[in-house]
């Protein structure tokens, strides 16, 4: 099967790190999103990405279709949970997808008052999660599984933008951050981008254009928590 898809969208790697975790063989086809082939927008009547081509020929769209195929297509990461509970995990995945974008807004932002307050939708759905969070490696157990996969692309990129600003997008929430630690343990994160995908990352989210991007120069000590007030940076 084939992915069509762009280096950095998170709903790609979303995709891509099921495949991952289910040991599944796929190809990858990038885009620029700027200059949709018309062969791409003959398949996706969304004009977005992720796009799946089955073995069969057949082009799938929308993130949470996909993953819901693969995981019925091919075995379960976790086939004997109740349907209650597959239901239940579909809504925690959601609340991880639909916070994609939220992220991506987040971590383009110009200044910190933007930074702030973009990130405000994003930091209740990590105040969400962290309640549920008990004390296993992955959501729920010892075995990975649906929600993971959808919360580890958040989880990928907060640990980047920490790495290069000392701008913490997770914080003071100790169960997120050892979920955190756990799903970037497996290395899915990796395997499941392109090679040159931190460095694509950087050039769009992490530039001088950015309030992240700048973080080192401007100062980081709201970043890394030393602040009282709004105003020290």
């Amino acid at each position: 099967m084939k992915i069509v898809s762009f280096k950095i969208c998170p709903f790609v790697q979303r995709v891509t790190a099921l495949l991952e975790a289910k040991n599944i063989p796929y190809e990858v086809e990038y885009i620029s999103l700027s200059d949709k082939p018309q062969w791409f927008l003959d398949i996706s009547p969304n004009g977005q990405v992720p796009v799946l081509i089955t073995d069969d020929g057949q082009a799938l769209f929308e993130s949470d279709a996909i993953v819901e195929y693969i995981e019925e297509v091919f075995p379960a990461l976790q086939p004997d949970i109740s349907l209650e509970k597959k239901a239940t995990n579909r809504a925690w995945s959601y609340l991880a997808s639909k916070n994609y974008l939220a992220q991506c807004s987040a971590q383009r932002s110009p200044d910190q008052n933007v930074l702030k307050e973009r990130s405000e939708k994003l930091g209740k759905a990590f105040d969400r999660i962290e309640k549920q969070l008990g004390d296993t490696p992955y959501f729920g157990g010892n075995t990975i599984g649906m929600v993971d996969i959808a919360w580890l692309p958040l989880l990928h990129r907060a640990n980047i933008v920490e790495q290069h600003s000392g701008y913490d997008f997770v914080g003071e929430r100790p169960k997120l951050k050892k979920w955190q630690k756990h799903l970037l343990g497996t290395g899915l994160a990796e395997k499941s981008v392109a090679p040159d995908f931190k460095e694509a990352f950087s050039k769009f989210y992490l530039s001088d254009q950015t309030y992240l991007g700048r973080g080192r120069e401007v100062g980081n000590c709201c970043f890394s928590g030393a602040c009282a007030t709004d105003t020290c940076c």
